[in-house]
């Protein structure tokens, strides 16, 4: 008995007391998150609580169970501000406002909890941007998916790395 409790805590995962990190499709202790694509990166890193900490990142504002509503960046020298909608823990939309334009991105997951695709309406224009391939880390973190978007087809890997 005693044992069984002692592994307990290592076999639990700690629950987080923000949800940023799910919000970047991930799950867990993660300290950052490196996504390339089309010969960029963009970095993303994390505190211990779970808690989105990227530059240009302002006015978060939380639900009370810690998932993330809205917020302001700044890129290219324009505000841009940030409303997300969630659904059973999973990132249902985000909707960014940039100079007067609403553009909503919906995610559709599959019955693994993958997302499959993405639509997005930016002033008018659908475009879909279609994920498969997904590979895996230790964590059951994905660490490459191919993006299909426009007729063009690209690996996208991304590297996390744990607290």
């Amino acid at each position: 008995m005693m044992l069984a409790l002692m592994a307990m805590p290592f076999a639990m995962q700690a629950q987080t007391k923000y949800h940023d990190v799910e919000a970047n499709d991930a799950k867990g202790a993660v300290k950052s998150i490196t996504v390339s694509m089309m010969g960029q990166e963009r970095k993303t890193t994390f505190d211990e609580n779970g808690k989105m900490q990227q530059e240009g990142l302002k006015n978060a504002v939380y639900d009370d169970n810690g998932y993330i509503k809205s917020a302001e960046m700044e890129a290219q020298g324009m505000s841009i501000k940030v409303t997300y909608a969630w659904e059973n823990g999973k990132l249902k939309s985000q909707t960014m406002d940039v100079m007067g334009q609403s553009m909503p991105t919906v995610n559709v997951y599959n019955e693994k909890g993958e997302v499959v695709k993405q639509t997005m309406n930016m002033g008018g224009q659908e475009m879909t941007i279609e994920y498969s391939d997904y590979k895996y880390d230790d964590n059951g973190n994905w660490i490459s998916r191919k993006v299909n978007m426009m007729g063009q087809s690209m690996d996208a890997p991304r590297t996390i790395e744990y607290y």
